[in-house]
């Protein structure tokens, strides 16, 4: 990081309630620029999915500036008392400003693992970090790894921000603009909506400032697509730099050695043929030697069910997918290889075409009809409804930091690097 290079870091300031941390990053990196503060970059970072005391979608923000940063960390804290809700019993939030680099594997710890305060005050001390965590300090964590945050793979989303006199009260966005906004640019813009569903999902139902947002591969393809939706007045935009749809937080896994609350790439065998359960959810098992591992596709991924339910024992497949109480629920999974799926019956018989019943043991069989033998059994192959290849949950289902496969193959994690055809 240069000399006068600053990392801004915000999170854990919204609540229930409303407010977002992205809408409090965006004012912030506003009030940086007035005060003579010049902002490079805006950053949303989305962090381990499955923290027990995530945020709505588990997003922290960084602001890369130059300038002076006493100046950057009294701005910041003083954005988080003004507008955060700290009286909020789970509203506890972090402002970090380094000067000089955080280590890389503070963001990815906070990615794909599970981290304490401890920990984070350790690292923040050591790179002599200005901090202040509100509360009980845990938004330090998410703070923290926004500004160590080192993006390999990076995408954008644009999101406009509601008039605060509309805060709370019905968004209105047209949803025929947003069809014809993916139709136009998808597929470097994508999950704006869900075609196959029918139905709009980059429109948030909670009472927060967010008016929409659209997610792509670049500032430009974003905001062509935002140029096509009709929607009420925003307040203002901010078009941020994102981990999203990098499965940033999948690492290498191996059955029977998955620990709770992280996301995984674990390669294996169907064990047995998938079954459906109450309420609609598909149960799988995935086999590696002696081991297993169940894994799950819930109801509200809809039609990704039915490509889980055509999985047959045999099937080498890679599955990705978060690991919660014993389960890894699916987010997409790549067939590597397909088995062959033959049962043999009782043939016909060839005389009268009836069905035959077995003679005994090495006997054949035998039509209780007519007499007739046949030495054979009759070899049925199940015709396959399912190829090698990627399958993923739908829009409406998919998490922030999974990768859809519009944007192609996954990279699997090192360790893990098979199915990528």
């Amino acid at each position: 990081m240069a000399i006068g290079c600053l990392r801004i870091g915000l999170d854990d300031t919204d609540a229930p309630g409303g407010l977002c941390t992205t809408w409090l990053g965006a004012v912030l990196a506003s009030r940086l620029e007035t005060a003579g503060v010049p902002v490079r970059e805006r950053r949303l970072v989305r962090l381990n999915p499955n923290a027990p005391f995530r945020t709505r979608g588990n997003a922290a923000i960084a602001v890369l500036a130059e300038g002076d940063p006493a100046l950057a960390f009294e701005l910041a804290c003083a954005a988080v008392e003004e507008f955060a809700p700290l009286d909020a019993p789970m509203t506890n939030p972090g402002v970090v400003v380094a000067d000089r680099p955080l280590p890389v594997a503070c963001y990815r710890s906070a990615v794909t693992d599970l981290c304490t305060v401890g920990d984070t005050v350790d690292t923040l001390d050591a790179a002599g970090a200005r901090y202040r965590g509100y509360g009980n300090g845990r938004g330090l964590i998410g703070a923290a790894a926004a500004v160590a945050a080192e993006f390999p793979d990076r995408t954008y989303e644009l999101l406009a921000y509601r008039e605060p006199s509309r805060w709370g009260r019905p968004r209105e966005v047209n949803a025929d603009s947003l069809f014809r906004a993916e139709a136009a640019t998808f597929p470097q813009t994508w999950d704006s909506v869900d075609r196959e569903n029918d139905a709009v999902v980059c429109v948030p139902h909670t009472p927060d400032p967010v008016l929409f947002g659209i997610r792509g591969e670049s500032p430009e393809w974003v905001e062509q697509a935002r140029s096509l939706v009709l929607s009420e007045p925003a307040a203002f935009e901010t078009c941020w730099t994102t981990n999203q749809g990098t499965d940033a937080h999948l690492v290498a896994g191996l059955c029977g050695a998955l620990r709770e609350g992280r996301s995984y790439a674990v390669e294996g065998t169907i064990a047995d043929r998938p079954t459906t359960g109450p309420g609609g959810h598909v149960t799988v098992s995935l086999a590696e030697g002696d081991e297993r591992l169940r894994c799950m596709a819930y109801e509200p991924t809809k039609g990704f069910r039915t490509v889980v339910r055509a999985l047959r024992p045999g099937d080498r497949v890679v599955v990705c997918g978060s690991y919660r109480h014993g389960s890894l629920n699916l987010e997409k999974f790549a067939v590597l290889e397909l088995a062959a799926c033959a049962t043999i019956r009782p043939p016909p018989c060839p005389a009268c075409g009836r069905r035959t019943t077995s003679a005994g043991r090495d006997r054949g069989w035998k039509c209780r009809a007519c007499g007739g033998k046949v030495r054979e059994p009759e070899v049925v192959v199940e015709e396959r409804t399912i190829a090698p290849g990627w399958y993923e949950v739908p829009p409406i289902a998919r998490r922030h930091l999974a990768r859809p496969l519009c944007r192609g193959p996954p990279e699997l994690p090192i360790g893990l690097d098979r199915g990528n055809g």
